[in-house]
């Protein structure tokens, strides 16, 4: 006999099962429909960060795996220290230490990836209704990291003329920035704008996190010093918080990143860490400072740095032949994006995305990448997934759903 007949028999009422949180209700349904859309046969995607698999090193790391587990079997195959492998945070430490300032391990956090060192931010920084001064546009992937928390956002326009940093970062628990090629937008913060940033986080109190995943990425010219690095030109870490990732240097699926910062910040993150996942894969750890201590990285970036500096060329040049009427937008230094804004305000770019996908071509649209869900005049292009030849493909068949879109409004 089924269990429910048993309970109707009995006269037990049947009660529907709890509620989930009230957080799953306030995502935005163009996340998880451009996620889904790459099921879609024939499907041109320039919508999501995702790099070019053929700039993996497969074999490299495949002679690496299979030496870390017969040289390290019980550090590989076992659990690990929830803050990471000792040798890789005294790596990262050695790696990231300058003149005036020596990190040690103490101030490294090993990560299942970078999402989740903004996951753990949350953790340990935010109550319900504390406020974050987030880099606007704001990276996606960071609102759905801390949207659980149900925390409030400031948008910090740092291209505003009028931008006051003392008052975006005044009674926020942290401000987030990706200074360098800003996920969605490819912008570079100069180097005032981020002495700036450090100072306003010193005077408020507030975190400064930067999350630095496309630094590596650098077509043109020289970067800046990292807010990181400029705060320990003064001798300390103050309230920075530095993110890193193996994803844009060598493979994502890798899921290593790394957390530097004060100790009590890390001791933080660490007891978070131990609630989350208990600790971070030993194989890809060990993988990780085997990279680090080669000449890997250094091996393959002047081949990855080449193919996306002639594909970003591409897209832009595309947009130029076939977008220009309707959007602009600039030529990225770095990283993975061209942020594009329409010039024509009755184009929604929410319901561009929608005829994009009709068109068979997936865009972002400017909506998922603002914490109030309100800018719908900007589009994110990624430029590293697809080759030359696709990519004119793809904003070919954006322009065709641009004319769509404006013929509705007639």
């Amino acid at each position: 006999m089924k269990l429910e007949n048993k309970l109707e028999r009995v006269g037990e009422p049947v009660v529907e099962p709890a509620a989930f949180a009230g957080w799953l209700s306030e995502t935005n349904e163009i996340t998880r429909a451009f996620l889904a859309a790459g099921q879609i046969p024939g499907l041109l995607n320039i919508a999501g960060g995702l790099p070019e698999p053929a700039t993996y090193p497969g074999p490299q790391i495949a002679k690496l795996a299979q030496r870390v587990i017969e040289t390290h079997p019980t550090e590989t195959l076992g659990y690990g220290p929830i803050e990471g492998l000792p040798e890789l945070r005294n790596a990262i430490a050695h790696r990231f230490s300058t003149k005036n300032v020596k990190l040690t391990a103490a101030n490294v956090l090993i990560t299942t990836s970078g999402m989740q060192a903004l996951d753990l931010l949350g953790k340990v920084l935010l109550n319900e209704g504390d406020l974050i001064a987030g880099q606007f546009p704001t990276y996606l992937g960071a609102l759905d990291a801390w949207r659980p928390r149900r925390p409030r956002f400031r948008n910090m326009d740092l291209n505003a003329a009028a931008f006051d940093p003392f008052q975006a970062m005044k009674g926020a628990k942290f401000a987030y920035t990706v200074p360098n090629f800003s996920n969605p937008t490819g912008r570079l913060v100069g180097l005032e704008a981020r002495r700036t940033l450090l100072a306003a986080s010193r005077q408020t109190g507030a975190w400064l996190v930067e999350d630095d995943p496309y630094g590596s990425l650098c077509y043109d010219g020289p970067l800046p010093p990292n807010l990181f690095d400029l705060a320990l030109q003064t001798g300390e870490l103050s309230n920075t918080v530095y993110l890193g990732t193996m994803s844009k240097l060598i493979s994502p699926g890798l899921r290593v990143g790394w957390v530097i910062a004060r100790p009590k910040m890390i001791s933080a993150l660490t007891l978070a860490k131990q609630g989350s996942d208990m600790c971070t894969s030993g194989i890809t750890q060990r993988i990780t400072y085997e990279i680090l201590k080669s000449d890997l990285i250094k091996a393959t970036q002047s081949q990855v740095l080449d193919m996306y500096r002639r594909r970003r060329d591409a897209l832009c040049a595309a947009l130029n032949s076939y977008l220009a009427e309707w959007f602009e937008w600039e030529v990225p230094a770095g990283g993975m994006f061209v942020w594009a804004r329409a010039r024509d305000e009755s184009i929604d770019t929410d319901r561009l995305f929608e005829i994009a996908l009709d068109e068979k071509v997936c865009i972002s649209p400017s909506s998922v990448f603002d914490a109030h869900g309100e800018n719908r005049q900007g589009i994110r292009l990624n430029f590293t997934l697809n080759d030359e030849a696709k990519l004119t493909e793809a904003v070919q068949r954006l322009a065709k759903a641009v004319q769509r879109q404006l013929a509705e409004k007639g």
